[in-house]
């Protein structure tokens, strides 16, 4: 049986997952529009993941005894000059997420409650990988610069993203 905090907790992060959805789709459709169609695959298997992330969770906290109690979306910004500004907001937004689990992870572990404990710990490494691929693509829009050859071909490189179900969601089918 889940505490209270914890529910309310959870329920805060499915929202801050389905806000990351939203703002990867903006981000995917501002680029589609400005003819970066690779990079709008990648936004859109972010999406994806996002949406993948707060049915974790959901299927968790039902899976537990607790509610979803689903509450609105924030609005997202819907304009991006640069792709290197985007995945710069992305590590931005993906090191805020990381420091949102690592307080559930120590809400639990200050709760005794070890099963949403052992529950996070996918997420903890789903983060670092999160984190690690947006500054690698940071890093690449850096070298390239304004280079239309290097961004046409890192474009090429974005669009052959996939979308797979995570393990937890694979697993639960």
């Amino acid at each position: 049986m889940l505490s209270e905090k914890m529910q309310k907790a959870l329920n805060e992060q499915i929202n801050a997952e389905l806000w990351s959805a939203y703002l990867y789709l903006s981000m995917g459709m501002n680029f589609e529009a400005a003819g970066y169609q690779g990079i709008a695959n990648w936004y859109k298997v972010q999406f994806k993941e996002e949406q993948d992330h707060a049915m974790i969770f959901m299927n968790y906290l039902n899976s537990r005894g607790g509610r979803v109690e689903l509450a609105p979306i924030a609005a997202v910004d819907t304009v991006w000059e640069r792709p290197i500004d985007a995945f710069v907001a992305t590590l931005e937004h993906e090191r805020k997420v990381t420091a949102m689990i690592n307080n559930l992870y120590a809400m639990a572990e200050a709760e005794h409650d070890y099963a949403t404990r052992d529950k996070l710990n996918w997420f903890v490494s789903e983060q670092v990988e999160e984190e690690e691929t947006a500054k690698q693509y940071i890093d690449k829009f850096k070298l390239i610069g304004e280079n239309g050859m290097g961004l046409y071909m890192l474009d090429q490189e974005l669009g052959a993203r996939t979308y797979s179900v995570p393990a937890p969601l694979a697993s639960a089918e």
